[in-house]
């Protein structure tokens, strides 16, 4: 597979939360620059061989906004 989707959703107490999408990779970061960096790191770790690693990366940023109707 050449690509790989990760969820990225914001989470209120530790910055941002990415989980992907096929596979059991989970992992988190303060920061998005953080994330990316950690979603690399999860990537090798997950992978016994690196040429097996998709090479393009998605992040699919959601956001929940919730506010009443007065």
């Amino acid at each position: 597979m050449d690509e790989v989707i990760f969820l990225v959703e914001e989470d209120l107490e530790s910055g941002y939360t990415a989980k992907a999408l096929g596979y059991s990779i989970f992992t988190e970061g303060e920061t998005i620059a953080e994330l990316r960096e950690n979603i690399k790191d999860a990537l090798e770790c997950h992978f016994d061989n690196k040429a097996d690693i998709p090479k393009i990366i998605r992040l699919h940023q959601s956001k929940e906004e919730v506010f009443a109707y007065v």
